[in-house]
């Protein structure tokens, strides 16, 4: 219907202007000035849903160029004139890029090497998927929390040997999650959900963070990070949601668990480089800390000979307390949609990263 009252509104001022000589600057805008164009580039590697996000934006949007370039070749042609992009790039795609001001990046924390120093120069704007994985990494803590505390990982083997062996206290089940302190260190997304978590079920949360400056709600303390080291013992829990840079690569070693409470677990979900993992083993061998968990790696995956595979009281999963639901993709499009919107109408954009510290 659109199409045919679009082609009768041309059709009418074409007549009036032909034979009834209406001046021209009586028509309307768009039908004597075509909307420029934004040119918006999805960079490779493509999986399935680029494409499908690729159709659902043309169809949504007005006023976009949307580009899936296949190669190398294509990438340098199309980002040229481009606005804006998707993806990782370098220093010759960066170079090629003239009008280049939003590049989204592909996902919440990419790893190191994605700001290189042009790109941290360069005065594009930089977004990322922060806040997609809240609910889905908070529930991950919380399951790592009490199957460390109820010792199911000890108990899991026991079943695997048909084994019927009780636990004594006071060395296990010790740990009473209602009584007990968690030190979340990073109180972004992931940090305040894990906070609300704990705050339910009745623990002490105590939070240390770098940017943020009020006491959140569900936090009962805020630190900045000079006070982290003073803050380890005071905790039963040591979470780490903070991202990889370069003032929180290797923060966590061998020093560190040294001030933890004899009795406490470490539990890293936010990026594998900020512990050392050597130290991590030493720490677990020579009862410096009760326990562990990971999802996340110094190297992924974790080399089969490493020796935290078989170190005490530790769960170790692959990488994956993102996985359980279908929303995912779903989350990251509606921020990619959002942020189209806003771009547009020159508002401020969703997830703006601070470059130079790479979150």
């Amino acid at each position: 219907m659109y199409y045919f009252l679009h082609i009768f509104k041309i059709t009418y001022y074409q007549i009036n202007l032909i034979f009834f000589h209406v001046p021209k600057n009586t028509l309307p805008e768009n039908f004597t000035k075509k909307k420029k164009m934004k040119k918006f580039i999805f960079l490779p590697p493509h999986s399935n849903i680029i494409y499908e996000w690729q159709t659902r934006l043309i169809d949504i949007l007005d006023g976009w160029d949307i580009r899936v370039p296949k190669n190398r070749k294509e990438i340098l042609n199309m980002i040229e004139n481009a606005d804006a992009v998707f993806g990782t790039l370098d220093n010759e795609i960066l170079a090629h890029a003239k009008k280049l001001k939003w590049i989204q990046a592909p996902a919440a924390a990419p790893p190191a090497g994605y700001y290189f120093d042009d790109l941290i120069n360069h005065p594009a704007i930089v977004t990322n998927f922060r806040g997609i994985y809240n609910d889905h990494i908070s529930v991950h803590i919380l399951a790592l929390m009490l199957n460390l505390t109820k010792h199911i990982n000890i108990y899991i083997n026991q079943q695997n040997n048909k084994k019927w062996e009780p636990l004594e206290t006071p060395k296990f089940h010790s740990t009473f999650l209602p009584e007990s302190t968690i030190l979340i260190v990073g109180i972004g997304g992931i940090g305040h959900e894990t906070a609300r978590l704990c705050k339910a079920i009745g623990m002490e949360v105590i939070g240390i963070d770098e940017r943020i400056k009020e006491k959140p709600k569900y936090v009962d303390k805020l630190f900045s990070p000079s006070e982290l080291d003073k803050q380890l013992k005071n905790a039963d829990f040591v979470v780490l949601t903070i991202p990889h840079t370069p003032k929180t690569e290797g923060l966590f070693n061998l020093e560190k668990f040294k001030l933890m409470k004899e009795s406490a677990y470490f539990i890293n979900i936010g990026r594998g480089m900020t512990t050392k993992l050597d130290d991590l083993n030493k720490a677990l061998r020579n009862g410096y800390i009760r326990g562990a968990g990971l999802d996340v790696y110094e190297i992924e995956p974790l080399p089969i000979n490493h020796p935290l595979w078989n170190a005490p009281n530790i769960i170790l999963t692959p990488h994956i307390a993102t996985h359980g639901d279908l929303n995912i993709d779903e989350r990251r499009f509606e921020i990619i949609l959002e942020n189209f919107r806003r771009f547009e109408n020159n508002k401020n954009l969703l997830n703006v990263v601070n470059k130079s510290l790479w979150y």
